[in-house]
């Protein structure tokens, strides 16, 4: 059975909707949960609080922060960005502190 293939470009017959199910009920390591099952289940960090709490502490990327940046695209004098970009690394924060300037901030 685990060779049939099933487009996702038509609806499923109901030959192909009933193999699908009778792959997902002998499937021993993921049987169907139980209505019992259901109604006694918590969210994964009530269940879990120390492995969720590993987890959150484990999500890649930056730090949120308070006052997060807005991602633009504007169009700028190509000397201008040239200038800017002349100064190093950085050169994005530094045009941005000449803009709050520029608007009394």
């Amino acid at each position: 059975m685990m060779g049939i293939k099933f487009s996702s470009k038509r609806p499923l017959t109901q030959e192909e909707e009933a193999a699908i199910q009778k792959m997902i009920a002998s499937d021993p390591d993921a049987p169907e949960a139980t209505d019992e099952q259901l109604a006694k289940a918590k969210p994964f960090k009530e269940a879990l609080p120390e492995m969720a709490a590993k987890m959150e502490k484990a999500i890649r990327g930056r730090p949120r922060i308070d006052d997060p940046k807005t991602p633009v695209t504007i169009r700028l004098d190509q000397d201008v960005v040239q200038r800017f970009k002349a100064t190093g690394k950085g050169w994005q924060s530094r045009m941005n502190e000449a803009l709050r300037k520029a608007v009394g901030l």
